[in-house]
């Protein structure tokens, strides 16, 4: 089917694709057998109404439309192809010509990736924090150990600092109680925070059965951010006993026989936090440095249906909270206006967007290729990462359709894998940073390894 391409910008294009008669005849045969075999006509067994009788009934005009609608897919699809253009959106179609005994021509504008160079990665250079670990974060995993084991004991006495107790709570603004601001039951540790503020104050000195109101700032539910008064009645007060580290609770918390052991172990486990931590913030930087020096225009209708879509997003969550944009800035501690934080909005959709076109360009020019082992593994970092299981994050991948999206999400992060290799990078002491360990492909997992089934994939460049 021949087309032939018009540039109507850097980021524009315009098919004009031709259907010849040979080429429709079969999808319009495929249409008077659909049409057969649906419609019921006297004389006429299902199956086999003459096309003449179709068109009498339903009009050869209908009959081209749904050959036509049958062919272009195909025909729009093998025109990006001759042509080697990459879309960046849905088609606009127009009918030229579509006339009966009669060639059809229709046309296609389509916002098109530009041509353009991708920055070389070699010439990347970024700064980052140093990826160290002084022995007060390990002081407070090990505080965090001791807390998660420690026991309790009930008491008679008034509570006080790092007690656990047992409190209910009830909200009232002006007398009247509010529902979502009501609780019971809840255990909280004096001092750990994390609450409202002034509970700490209230329930210190409190005993079993004793009650105290306090004013407060509602952190949840309807009324976030509205001030209130918080009746505190106390159930239960216990006093925490934290176990002494020593080998015994090195047994008792780990793998480990010994203090130093444990301890060793949860340096280590601190040590590769902080290199992922600093991993990461160096994935954002190269990345963020690599859209400067990669300048290319961007098609104004698809950045504008991004920050749209985002905006709606926004509007839609506010609107179910029943908040304005002023609201929520000012809950959020956020200073700026509103008119800056759309500002922002705009900035990071763009951003997203020129990521998103580079390094799907860089996959194309490196030939990356997504296989079912990549797939599993970044169905194994969803299942981490959202507290959920391999097979809950692939049955959500079948229901939703996700397939696609997720493959592409895969190759983009593999294009940047490569920049992250060539990128000179180094820590505000001047010390390189290799990040070979974190972003070099490892070997394929063992046959015997468990992944998520019932998928198949092929390899898609």
């Amino acid at each position: 089917m021949p087309s032939t391409l018009e540039r109507l910008s850097p980021t524009r294009a315009k098919l004009t694709i031709t259907i010849t008669e040979a080429d429709l005849k079969p999808a319009i045969d495929k249409v008077y057998r659909q049409v057969a075999a649906q419609v019921t006509i006297p004389g006429f067994r299902k199956g086999k109404v003459p096309p003449a009788i179709i068109n009498q009934r339903i009009g050869r005009g209908a009959v081209l439309n749904d050959a036509v609608n049958d062919v272009l897919p195909d025909a729009y699809g093998a025109a990006i192809i001759e042509h080697k253009l990459a879309p960046l959106g849905q088609p606009e179609i127009e009918v030229v010509t579509l006339e009966d005994g009669q060639d059809a021509v229709f046309s296609a504008e389509v916002d098109v990736r530009p041509d353009f160079e991708i920055a070389d990665p070699a010439t990347i250079a970024v700064t980052v924090e140093p990826a160290t670990v002084d022995e007060a974060l390990v002081d407070e995993r090990v505080e965090l150990l001791r807390e998660r084991f420690a026991e309790t004991k009930d008491v008679e006495r008034a509570a006080a600092a790092g007690d656990q107790v047992v409190i209910d709570l009830a909200g009232s603004q002006d007398g009247v109680t509010l529902d979502d601001a009501t609780a019971e039951g809840i255990t909280y540790i004096i001092g750990s925070g994390g609450m409202l503020d002034g509970l700490d104050e209230a329930v210190t000195g409190l005993k079993a059965g004793d009650k105290k109101t306090f004013s407060s700032t509602l952190v949840g539910g309807g009324h976030e951010g509205e001030a209130a008064d918080i009746e505190v009645t106390v159930q239960k007060v216990a006093e925490r006993t934290l176990p002494a580290v020593d080998d015994e609770f090195a047994q008792l918390v780990s793998a480990f026989d010994t203090v130093a052991e444990m301890r060793a172990d949860l340096r280590k486990a601190a040590e590769q936090g902080a290199a992922y931590a600093q991993a990461e913030e160096a994935r954002t930087k190269v990345l963020d440095a690599l859209i400067a020096a990669t300048p290319f225009d961007l098609p104004e209708g698809l950045l504008q249906k991004e920050i749209d879509g985002r905006t709606d997003q926004i509007n839609q969550s506010l609107q179910r909270a029943g908040l304005s944009i002023e609201d929520y800035l000012e809950r959020s501690g956020q200073a700026e206006t509103p008119e800056a934080f759309w500002a922002e909005l705009a900035k990071t959709a763009e951003q997203s967007l020129r990521s998103q076109i580079i390094l799907e360009k860089l996959a194309e020019d490196t030939d990356i290729k997504v296989g079912q082992n990549d797939l599993t593994a970044y169905i194994f970092q969803r299942a981490q990462e959202n507290g959920t299981s391999p097979q809950d994050e692939l049955q959500h991948m079948q229901e939703h359709n996700h397939l696609g999206e997720w493959m592409t999400d895969i190759r983009r992060s593999k294009a940047l894998n490569q920049v992250m290799l060539q990128a000179k990078v180094t820590d505000t002491a001047g010390a390189a940073v290799d990040l070979a360990p974190l972003f070099t492909p490892v070997a394929e997992p063992a046959a015997e390894e468990p992944e998520p089934s019932g998928v198949e994939v092929v390899d898609i460049a």
